[in-house]
């Protein structure tokens, strides 16, 4: 699969990918090429990731990076995960960042630990260790994650705490976040409180976001409302106030998809107006006997008001699934 972009004064890039499955392992390659001062596309940066199935209880995978921007390809991060399940649906997750140094020899930049655990019959923890490198030189915790699900006929809720060291050997809540999902057929809803402490160490609410999903068949609609205690260009109030909402609908039928997605921001210059438009993501899929052809068109709002086409991403392939899934929408920013 191909897929091209062109974004303003930006160099156009083009994105190759590939899927190869031999035996018990995978290997998937992205390669990324942009468009040099001759006009032609030149080498840019690969991607390869490569997973074996070791056994049945057993996943290794390496993900590795290289650079291409010198005209050589360069080794710049590679990362190493060993998954194993076991009885019940526990499973373990060991993953290693590695780094190349000056020499060219990779040194582990971070490293994860992840254990789940069910702990009841509709309820499961994970806990996650985050390590990086410490003032000696060796790894050090950085990071504790402690995350519990608990399902309930078409809901479920999850509450993640995140730990912090506070410098004393003692571990400090840094985070707290707790989702609600509820799933009733084609309609749908989450939603997302995060607190964190404030300078006394108490918490309290900085952000919630709203997605509610509905409809079916040949339309699908989806709204997603976020909420901050930080709106741009007024200080805090002790509340929550609407700083975007993102609208994406939905719609397909005879060989073509069509999805618009449409994002209100809240304006710094003026945020007694509320959310406004600012980008609105066009992505249409064709497909036939002979292959898909997907684009999106990316608009956004300059700074006389106006809204003009700034990005056109095109991708083709003689595989007609390789397209069906839509292109990211632009994400606000």
């Amino acid at each position: 699969m191909t897929r091209e972009s062109e974004n303003g004064d930006v160099n156009p890039t083009r994105m190759v990918e590939s899927h190869v499955r031999s035996g018990n392992r995978t290997v998937d390659k992205q390669s990324i090429e942009r468009r040099g001062e001759n006009g032609n596309y030149e080498p840019y940066q690969d991607i390869e990731k490569e997973s074996v199935q070791v056994n049945g209880t057993t996943v290794r995978t390496t993900t590795r990076t290289f650079g291409l921007a010198s005209g050589e390809r360069t080794l710049v991060q590679q990362t190493e995960e060993e998954k194993r399940s076991g009885p019940g649906g526990d499973v373990k997750v060991v993953r290693a960042t590695s780094n190349p140094d000056g020499n060219g020899n990779l040194q582990v930049v971070q490293r994860e630990v992840e254990e789940t655990k069910r702990i009841g019959a509709d309820v499961k923890e994970t806990k996650t260790t985050v390590m990086l490198p410490g003032i000696d030189g060796g790894l050090a915790e950085a990071t504790r994650i402690v995350e519990r699900e608990k399902r309930s006929g078409n809901t479920v809720e999850t509450e993640k705490t995140t730990l912090l060291p506070d410098g004393s050997g003692n571990w400090q809540v840094g985070e707290v976040r707790h989702s609600t999902v509820k799933q009733d057929g084609e309609n749908g809803s989450r939603e997302e409180v995060v607190s964190r402490p404030d300078g006394d160490g108490k918490l309290g609410e900085v952000s919630r976001t709203v997605k509610k999903e509905s409809g079916g068949g040949a339309e699908k609609r989806e709204t997603v409302e976020s909420y901050s205690a930080d709106v741009p260009g007024t200080p805090r109030d002790g509340s929550l106030h609407l700083v975007q909402r993102e609208t994406t609908v939905q719609r397909g039928g005879d060989g073509r998809q069509k999805t618009v997605q449409q994002v209100e921001q809240v304006d710094a210059g003026d945020p007694g107006a509320g959310v406004q438009v600012s980008i609105v993501t066009t992505d249409e899929v064709r497909t036939g006997t002979s292959g898909a052809q997907a684009t999106q068109t990316v608009e956004m709002r300059d700074v006389n008001g106006s809204m003009g086409v700034v990005r056109v991403d095109t991708a083709k392939s003689d595989n007609v699934r390789a397209v069906q899934v839509q292109i990211g929408p632009e994400k606000g920013k």
